[in-house]
């Protein structure tokens, strides 16, 4: 019994000492992430790297998988705070209108190579609001396109790639002159997929305002990624579309940036990168995101650690080719411009300008909750379970619902 107290006692102590952030450490800067996995390891390093340049005030680097949620205590109890924290792009501006994201201006000043001339352009504008900057970007991850080269071959359309956009015409050309057992596509990050359609019909997820979801081109988009399933190209509904892609039975995966380095690792699969799949060649959208460096209020942070986090993010901009590694779009020019970046699959993205534009990232302020509806109910529409027009009723009330429940939120 004494023991099983021991262990409760030690776990409370833990406990506070993440949520304090040890936070009264002028010595320390706390650096809350929910990078978990490799992520954080990666992350690891380029803080270990860091922190051995001797710098006056090191960086601890806090992994927090529920991180948003802590945030949210943290935040309305005003203390524990972190020094500096990733947050997603979807966050700001939320965060700006509550009052809870503190300006990068000191920063920038101490560092003047943190500007906007040195990062990819939207990795940076989704942290500008009303000409004030509030993050510094670390990255932009995005839904991208893989294929299977023998595949392509065996199937003669190799053809497809010429013009660097898989058309549905394209994929729906393949119907009925596959072997049993193989697709043209998975379900792989089905609703980012069908982010990535409203913007290649032109549309948006917002109007006014307002969450725009039962609308005619949220129709279009789901009839289009419909149109490949009810043809038998995607993989089966209950099957692991992004393993079957590993094992050699699908021509095109659309996962993430950062799935680049488990498919590398998959001995004999010969692959390569594009973008998503579209209706038209004109247009191509790969929906993104970006983790942005924050500093949230915190009214115990001293100037001299914010001479400190201008410092570490200076360090980041120029040494982050680490972050490539986990398959990221590095947001910092010098590291993206960089002939040793170009040997990372995701270099794809940054070629020109039109594939940097083709990286959308949503900055509507209730995206979160379009986000999480559409995770839950595109699956069924896609697969026929869910009539479209029933579906997107069903995820507008409920993202409406959820504003709803948010302005009744007591959140600092």
């Amino acid at each position: 019994m004494k023991k099983k107290m021991g262990l409760f006692i030690m776990l409370v102590l833990l406990t506070t000492m993440v949520l304090s952030g040890c936070g009264s450490d002028k010595n320390t800067i706390t650096f809350w992430t929910p990078l978990t996995g490799d992520d954080g390891a990666y992350m690891d390093q380029l803080v270990k790297d860091y922190n051995a340049t001797n710098p006056e005030i090191k960086v601890k680097h806090v992994v927090t998988s529920d991180m948003y949620t802590k945030l949210s205590t943290v935040l309305n109890s005003g203390k524990g705070v972190p020094d500096l924290s990733i947050i997603h792009a979807d966050r700001v501006p939320g965060y700006v209108k509550q009052g809870l994201i503190q300006p990068m201006t000191n920063v920038m000043k101490a560092q003047p190579e943190l500007k906007q001339d040195n990062y990819l352009p939207q990795a940076w504008s989704v942290g500008n609001m009303d000409n004030t900057q509030y993050t510094i970007p670390l990255d932009i991850h995005s839904v991208v396109m893989y294929y299977n080269k023998d595949l392509l071959k065996k199937y003669n359309a190799e053809h497809f790639l010429d013009d660097n956009v898989i058309t549905l015409d394209e994929m729906m050309s393949l119907q009925g002159k596959l072997d049993k057992g193989d697709y043209v596509v998975n379900d792989a990050l089905l609703s980012w997929v069908i982010l990535s359609q409203i913007q290649n019909f032109n549309g948006d997820i917002e109007e006014n305002g307002k969450p725009a979801v039962d609308t005619p081109v949220m129709k279009q988009a789901f009839e289009a990624v419909k149109k490949i399933n009810d043809a038998g190209l995607m993989t089966p509904n209950g099957e692991d579309g992004y393993l079957m892609f590993q094992s050699g039975n699908v021509l095109f995966s659309t996962d993430g940036t950062w799935s680049s380095t488990a498919h590398a690792k998959v001995e004999g699969l010969n692959f390569g990168v594009t973008n998503v799949y579209s209706p038209s060649a004109d247009k191509f959208t790969n929906r993104a995101s970006s983790h942005l460096f924050a500093m949230l209020k915190n009214d115990k942070r001293t100037d001299e650690k914010e001479q400190g986090i201008a410092s570490f993010l200076e360090f980041i901009r120029t040494h982050s080719i680490k972050w490539a590694e986990a398959g990221q779009i590095v947001a910092s020019k010098n590291i993206n411009e960089s002939p040793e970046y170009q040997k990372y699959m995701q270099s794809y993205f940054t070629k020109d300008e039109k594939e940097i534009k083709s990286l959308h990232i949503y900055t509507y302020e209730y995206y979160p909750y379009i986000a999480e509806a559409l995770d839950t109910y595109s699956g069924d529409i896609v697969r026929g379970k869910t009539p479209i027009d029933e579906g997107l009723k069903t995820i507008q009330k409920t993202v409406e619902d959820k504003i709803a429940q948010s302005g009744q939120s007591t959140t600092k």
